[in-house]
């Protein structure tokens, strides 16, 4: 079965149109969204649609839970908690009850987990090899091989027993069944790994093969969206810098 794997949308609609353009010319038999499809950007309404009409599962991100009234945005910096503000006020009812019901986990086959910051944590962290090897035990109680991850915004992929063969294309990886490993496939909406395009993945169950992908996308009209709906202009400037 391919997969798609997408993480960390952040209400950048310009950001999701592109992904959602590719994964349609891909075709995976199925989508999986890791959460956080709000914050940060401007177009809350507009994302969530997208990702509920293509019946898209979809787990809760920590913005998500402070957008939606779950929790409050004491944790976030300045310019998050005034979007996340921004967005509750705008967010229509039928979505903020959407966003209540959404998981914090789900399986994607038998051995491979979803989460959105780290197994049991969605605010945790992984941001190194050192980080994702706190969570080993949880994959082996849970039986997974295999977990994907966001919340950080960086690409990445960590194996218990190294990273497994490359291709030579450099952004695809043949996983070895007697490994464990964390992947996450950068962030759709506001990538922080100094490549500004939008990030996801593709994932091939039976293969056990795992793809990188990029994608452009038109940054300015996301930027200017911003800067027309009164949100800090700070969120606007970092998406040409990828970081």
């Amino acid at each position: 079965m391919l997969v798609g794997i997408i993480a960390d949308l952040h209400a950048n609609l310009e950001a999701t149109k592109a992904v959602f353009r590719k994964l349609d010319e891909i075709r995976p038999e199925r989508v999986v969204c890791l959460g956080d499809v709000t914050g940060y950007y401007a177009n809350p309404n507009e994302v969530i649609d997208m990702v509920r009409e293509r019946n898209i599962p979809t787990l809760m991100g920590n913005h998500d839970a402070a957008v939606c009234g779950l929790e409050e945005p004491w944790f976030f910096n300045e310019n998050a908690q005034a979007v996340i503000h921004w967005q509750a006020a705008q967010l229509r009812p039928e979505h903020r009850d959407w966003l209540r019901a959404i998981p914090r986990e789900i399986s994607i086959d038998e051995d491979t987990l979803a989460v959105h910051g780290a197994p049991g944590n969605r605010d945790d962290y992984i941001l190194d090899w050192l980080d994702a090897m706190r969570y080993v035990e949880y994959l082996m109680r849970a039986n997974a091989r295999v977990c994907f991850f966001g919340h950080s915004h960086r690409a990445a992929l960590f194996g218990e027993r190294g990273s497994g063969p490359q291709s030579t294309q450099s952004n695809c990886f043949t996983l070895n069944s007697n490994n464990r490993y964390f992947i996450n496939p950068g962030s759709v909406g506001q990538p922080r790994d100094h490549d500004p395009r939008a990030a996801f993945g593709i994932y091939e169950t039976e293969k056990r093969i795992f793809e990188f992908c990029r994608v452009e996308y038109n940054i300015a009209v996301t930027a200017r969206s911003v800067i027309e709906a009164g949100l800090p202009p700070q969120l606007a400037r970092r998406l040409e810098r990828g970081k």
